[in-house]
């Protein structure tokens, strides 16, 4: 197993250190697990899509556009 090195904001730090009890190797551990599994399905899924860069970023600002007029 490889180690890694994680800088944490000190607020963050101090309330992990509350609660000494929880394993927070772990917990990162499980995070990077969840989200490398959520991007192996996001790769899968995209693997069959049509769309190009061009099409998502053009998507992409008709949806950014619609959203601001509602908070106008």
């Amino acid at each position: 197993m490889v180690n890694m090195t994680l800088a944490v904001p000190s607020e963050l730090y101090a309330e992990m250190t509350v609660h000494s009890e929880i394993r927070w190797s772990d917990v990162a551990r499980q995070a990077f697990t969840k989200k490398v599994e959520e991007l192996h399905w996001m790769d899968k899924v995209l693997e069959k899509s049509a769309l190009t860069e061009k099409d998502v970023d053009r998507i992409g600002h008709k949806i950014k556009a619609e959203i601001a007029k509602r908070f106008r």
